[in-house]
Formats: structure tokens, sequence, C-alpha cells
């Protein structure tokens, strides 16, 4: 409790630490839960991954870093030998489900709405506490919603429909995280400088514009490499935004927030960024593993295009 008690400690990281401990909680039901499922063919390997996982996000902020360590590694033996499966699943009644849609109707969207809508007031209004916090707050609100909606949604209900959508999503949960981690290793190695040294053989010194061409493309295809826009822009920034861009004059506002977003079009063109493009294809059970990314390619380079131009104009 000491962390908590802490008045060093902002009030934004404790709520944060809160809705990790509590997804934590959530993952370890998960591993249990599959434990004790018959019906799972590599019921001991899941229930090791998403128990190893779940402590890890619930306690690791006070568990030893080279423990925390052990722990992923742990995690991962079952993922690489494909030992993660999924068990039984109990989906709604077909019948049921459709008479609450004709009860319900397009204010089904409602819930999924809130979490957007408080990221945003978050990041407005309560940049302390941070966007992430509002994610959070955003889906308590969303179950009290469907509780009102339906008396059906118990507690239960919840849980076992998180366990259930943990469950179909396996290990590629995992990507992220660990591909926000790697550009945290990345810009810590140094990467970050070298790519630095290689771009300034390339860029005429001085010229913003080229500057700017270099930066939303090496944005794009380092995030196409990382799956994450997040991990990359730090190690981009350090390489090509500050030292051929900021530093001429450029609006650090304008050119770090397009920026991001030419990040987000290398995200529409990656089986890396699994959770958007490798996901969908498995919960859809689509026969094109690449479905989704054909479908999003063209729309990235107009955006990228677009992007580029309006740093250029706007910088």
């Amino acid at each position: 409790m000491s962390f908590f008690m802490d008045p060093k400690v902002l009030l934004g990281t404790r709520l944060l630490e809160i809705i990790y401990i509590i997804i934590g909680l959530i993952t370890i039901y998960t591993g249990v839960k599959n434990a004790m499922d018959k019906e799972n063919p590599s019921r001991f390997g899941t229930a090791l991954f998403w128990c190893t996982l779940g402590v890890v996000l619930a306690f690791g902020r006070w568990i030893p870093v080279r423990a925390d360590g052990v722990l992923i590694i742990i995690m991962t033996i079952p993922a690489i030998f494909k030992k993660v499966k999924i068990g039984k699943v109990e989906n709604p009644d077909p019948s049921y489900t459709k008479k609450k849609f004709e009860k319900i109707g397009i204010k089904i969207f409602i819930p999924a709405l809130s979490m957007g809508i408080f990221a945003i007031i978050f990041a407005i209004w309560a940049p302390k506490l941070g966007a992430l916090v509002g994610v959070g707050v955003g889906v308590f609100v969303s179950i009290i919603i469907l509780m009102i909606f339906s008396k059906d949604n118990t507690p239960n209900v919840f849980l076992k429909d998180s366990e259930r959508l943990i469950s179909m999503v396996g290990p590629l949960s995992m990507l992220p995280m660990l591909l926000a981690s790697l550009g945290a290793i990345f810009t810590a190695a140094g990467v970050g400088n070298v790519i630095a040294k290689l771009v300034g053989n390339i860029i005429p010194k001085g010229n913003v514009n080229v500057g700017i061409i270099v930066y939303a493309v090496g944005m794009m295809l380092f995030t196409m490499i990382m799956g994450n826009a997040f991990a990359a822009i730090t190690v981009m920034t350090v390489g090509v935004g500050a030292p051929f861009v900021l530093a001429y004059g450029a609006n650090p506002v304008i050119i770090g927030m397009v920026a991001l977003t030419c990040g987000y079009c290398g995200t529409l063109c990656t089986p890396m960024a699994a959770n958007f493009n490798v996901v969908p294809v498995a919960m859809l059970d689509m026969k094109d593993r690449f479905g989704v990314i054909k479908n999003q390619v063209v729309v990235a380079l107009i955006l990228l295009v677009f992007q580029i131009g309006y740093m250029i104009v706007f910088k």
C-alpha cells in the first residue's frame, strides 16, 4: 500500500496501476478457467501463459526486475510451441441475441463510444490523469450503461465475456506491449543516433521539406517494422525529426502530431500490427490472411501524401 499512499506518486499513475491490477486479475482468471477446462487441448500451457502474464500485469511493479524478465520468458514458451489454445466457448444463444438487438437496437454502440469520449475528455481536460485512465473510466461507464440496458448483464457476464475475448485474441494480445517496449530499448540503445548519421548523408543540410518527407516516410516504414507508431516515433524523432526538421524552426506541435499519424499509415499496412490486421482475420475466419491489409494500403498511401503536404504547408 506504500505505493498508493506515497504523495510523490501522481494520482494518474495510481489510477493507472489499479487498472493494470484489474486487467491482470482478469488475465489470471482466464488462465485458471482454462486450466480447469477439460475441453481445452492444451489447458496447462494455456494456463501457464495467461497466469504468468496476469502476474506481471497486476504485480509487476512490485516484482524485482530480473524476476519480471524470467516470468516473461516463461510466458513466451507456451506461445512459441503453440500450446496456447481456446477452450470451451460459451456463445450466447442466437435467438436471445436477436431478441436483445430488437430491444436495444443501435443504442448498443453507446457503451463502445463512451470509452473513446472519456479518453478524449481526460486527455483534454484532465491531462494529469491521462487518456489511458480515461479509457479505464470509460470501460466502467460502459459496464454501467450495459447493466441499465439489460438486467441479464451481471458482473459474472462481463467476467466470462472478458475471458472469452482474451482467449480468442490469444498470445497476439501481448504484441503491442512488447513492441512498445522494443521502441524504448531501441532508443536507449542509440538506434536513433545511428539513423541520424545515415540520414545526414542523404538530406541536404537545412532543407526542411526533404527532412519532413524522410521523417514521414520513415515513420510509416518503421511502424510497419515495429507494428506500433508510438514505438516508432521515439526512434524516428531522435534520428530524423529533431535534427533535420524541428532544429530548423518547424512547429513541434504540428510536426509531432502529424508525424504520428504518418506512423498510423504504416499500421494499416503491416501484419505486425496484429490487433488491427491479424486479430480481425482470425475472429472473422477470413480466407485471405492479408485481406484486411490489402483493403487498407491505397487509403494509407493517400493519407501519407496528404499528411506530408500538410506538414510542408503549415510547418
